[in-house]
């Protein structure tokens, strides 16, 4: 139980607040989910595996903040999260994805978050391991005595150098060493139709698991020798049958799947045909799944049953309830996001611990560009993003991106020449480079 799932829905919100700006229903939404979560670890084992999770279906155009709730909510949790969208999928038979692929995905997220959280743990017994093996490398072969055995290197000769590698003093030194070859490994082929592509993954796991590792001998500076070290025996010492096991838990009690689009796959009114009968057909492929099931991977048998699944969509043509009602009835809980104004655009710009007034202000800091981004500018960037959402289409905060990058064009391509300057975004500057965009609507349309 990590512990954010042991936050109450109020501290998860304020969380959320750090990086999001507004959609407070869905974030709360998410917050009950996941505190949902830490509940049915507390209630009696006999109720436990009864507690279903409350899946949600958010509502609202692009841009609002769907996608990056639920990841954030993932990335809080530390929880395998996966992002997929429904108009990918299509009917067994069809072309297109096995729906299954998605419970594979998840499981190779969470084999890897739990396989570098064991490398970590197990990080300073591979540091000592490393260390003597630069050793080896850096003292001179030994030399054979008269009785034909070799003479070892004596051991003050090797504690002096162990006290100058821990200094730093060797770190620009080369040495030749051998380090396993990544790209080494056995080059299989196979075709994988649809339905077998985990036997296909599992027949290259087993040539790969049966082939010994490759190695090359390299010429590299000390430090990239211990760090190249460091990871090979990090790898060793984790045992992948216990990361297999934890994945498998992480993502049956832990997992997020967000399935974006799913107004694609909803089937109108006006009858079945065409393209209504695929879209139905994806949904009634993602059921079982999203219902509870057994979903075989390479990893092992995972089981569905509390992945909380997160769907997504703007229902501008479609509605909810144009899903299929077993589909409708595994989502419980639905919000709707609104479209984002001119203040919601000035407090994304400035506000949130990621915000793109301070992305920009790092990446010319590192060319000796001091940006000070005055109220009005930030105001008038925000005007600027709100005005043409207006006129076009609405893409929500994913324009900011396009008219910052507009708007700082030429100083981040002049920057590496300019040397260290001050320069002072305001209303004036921004209206200089993007007022002639603003005030032609056609031009602006294919511009910004």
């Amino acid at each position: 139980m990590t512990k954010i799932e042991s936050f109450t829905p109020r501290e998860i919100v304020s969380e959320l607040d750090r990086y999001i700006v507004g959609q407070s229903q869905a974030k709360r939404a998410v917050a009950i989910a996941l505190r949902n979560r830490w509940r049915r670890q507390q209630v009696p084992e006999e109720l436990r595996d009864e507690i279903a999770p409350k899946n949600i279906i958010m509502i609202g155009p692009t841009g609002v903040g769907k996608t990056e709730i639920a990841r954030r909510l993932a990335k809080l949790a530390k929880a395998p999260f996966i992002k997929v969208e429904a108009s990918k999928f299509t009917e067994v038979g069809y072309v297109g994805r096995d729906v299954e692929s998605i419970v594979r995905d998840l499981m190779e997220t969470a084999v890897a978050m739990v396989t570098q959280e064991e490398q970590q743990a197990v990080r300073t017994a591979a540091e000592e391991r490393a260390e003597e093996r630069v050793l080896d490398a850096l003292l001179p072969p030994p030399t054979a005595t008269g009785t034909g055995a070799p003479e070892p290197a004596p051991s003050e000769t090797r504690e002096k150098l162990r006290d100058l590698l821990r200094d730093g003093r060797l770190d620009d030194r080369p040495v030749e060493v051998e380090v396993e070859d990544a790209g080494g490994g056995p080059q299989v082929s196979l075709f994988t139709p649809q339905g077998v592509e985990e036997m296909g993954v599992q027949f290259r796991d087993l040539l790969g698991n049966m082939m010994p590792k490759r190695t090359k001998r390299r010429q590299l500076k000390v430090s990239q020798a211990l760090a190249a070290f460091t990871e090979e025996e990090a790898a060793r010492l984790v045992d992948m049958d216990r990361v297999r096991e934890l994945a498998v838990e992480r993502v049956e009690q832990s997992g997020i799947v967000f399935i974006d689009e799913i107004d694609k796959v909803a089937v109108g009114g006006g009858g079945k045909q065409g393209p209504d009968v695929s879209r139905e057909g994806v949904q009634r492929d993602l059921l079982p799944i999203v219902e509870g099931s057994a979903v075989q991977t390479k990893h092992g048998t995972v089981r569905t049953d509390h992945v909380l699944f997160v769907a997504a969509g703007a229902f501008h043509v479609a509605k909810p309830s144009d899903l299929i009602p077993e589909l409708q009835g595994r989502f419980p809980i639905r919000v709707e996001l609104t479209s984002l104004t001119r203040d919601d655009f000035v407090r994304i710009l400035a506000e949130p611990d990621n915000s793109l007034v301070k992305q920009y202000t790092a990446l010319l800091a590192t060319e000796g560009i001091e940006l000070d981004f005055a109220e009005d500018g930030v105001r008038s960037i925000a005007e600027i993003g709100a005005a043409v959402n207006d006129r076009t289409d609405d893409i929500g905060a994913r324009r900011l991106h396009t008219v910052m990058e507009r708007l700082l064009e030429k100083l981040s391509f002049d920057a590496p020449d300019m040397g260290r300057t001050k320069i002072a975004v305001d209303e004036a500057f921004v209206r200089q480079h993007l007022g002639d965009l603003v005030e032609d609507p056609d031009l602006s349309r294919y511009i910004l």
